[in-house]
């Protein structure tokens, strides 16, 4: 399921027309029926409210304006590598590190 901070792709009549992040889910009055504020990922950014059944934020079509749309949530690709662990920590003087800080690289 969809959730807040979930990018999501925006289909029209079966073709993929945007990227939209999901903003915020809020109950309706009605029950069943949900406010979803999505963030569309275009220029200009733009905030849009749809007053949505959970079934349409999970995926199933529905309509509006008599066309046919559904959103499709959208997973990061893999990138085949495996994440690089964090050697042990040693003990002793030769951990010590040393922070560098870049707001003074700015200023020199």
């Amino acid at each position: 399921m969809a959730d807040i901070n979930d990018i999501v792709l925006i289909y029209m009549e079966d073709k993929p027309q945007a990227f939209a992040r999901i903003e915020a889910i809020e109950p309706d009055i009605k029950r069943g029926w949900y406010h979803v504020q999505l963030l569309f990922l275009q220029i200009p950014l733009t905030m849009v409210t749809w007053i949505l059944r959970d079934v349409y934020i999970n995926g199933d079509p529905f309509t509006m304006e008599g066309k046919p749309i559904r959103l499709e949530k959208v997973a990061a690709p893999k990138t085949g590598k495996q994440p690089e662990k964090d050697p042990p920590p040693e003990s002793g003087a030769a951990n010590k590190s040393k922070v560098i800080s870049l707001k003074d690289l700015k200023k020199k």
